[in-house]
């Protein structure tokens, strides 16, 4: 038997203060809701999701960050290997244009002799006490016809 066939006779076996089975079931169908209850829940996820959200911002600026200064720790030390790399490639630049390793390389592989005194001719304007006419001269000179030596003529 179930309470509402029962009757007035299951309120008496209820304890004092319990009431009745139609009381219940009123109570159970008619509730009504706690808007401020449910304003203080909706308040509280807000805040609750706004405060995740900051915090995984803080985090994901923290983590740039970090791959940052891995980036920038990476560059750095790019840098100083490129400067060394630079340093001995300076290094070796005037090791091979020295200019007496030049002469060495030329005698040993290559056979020279320092010229002798017929071979070498000076220009007349690195000679002490030379006119510096050869500069007047014209580019273009013909065995037949001898080099002027006039100064505007070019």
């Amino acid at each position: 038997m179930n309470a509402r066939a029962a009757g007035p006779t299951a309120s008496r076996s209820l304890p004092a203060g319990w009431g009745s089975s139609q009381e219940q079931q009123a109570a159970r169908f008619h509730r009504e809701r706690d808007r401020r209850r449910l304003l203080a829940m909706v308040r509280t996820l807000v805040s609750a999701a706004v405060l995740v959200v900051l915090v995984l911002g803080v985090v994901g600026v923290r983590l740039h960050q970090v791959r940052l200064s891995y980036r920038l720790d990476g560059l750095r030390a790019m840098r100083a290997e490129l400067e060394e790399s630079r340093s001995r490639l300076r290094v070796e630049i005037y090791t091979l244009s020295s200019l007496a390793r030049i002469e060495g390389k030329a005698r040993a592989e290559l056979g020279m002799t320092p010229p002798v005194g017929n071979q070498v001719r000076l220009a007349r304007e690195f000679v002490p006490g030379g006119d510096g006419s050869s500069m007047a001269a014209p580019l273009t000179a013909s065995a037949e016809e001898p080099a002027r030596s006039d100064r505007g003529t070019r």
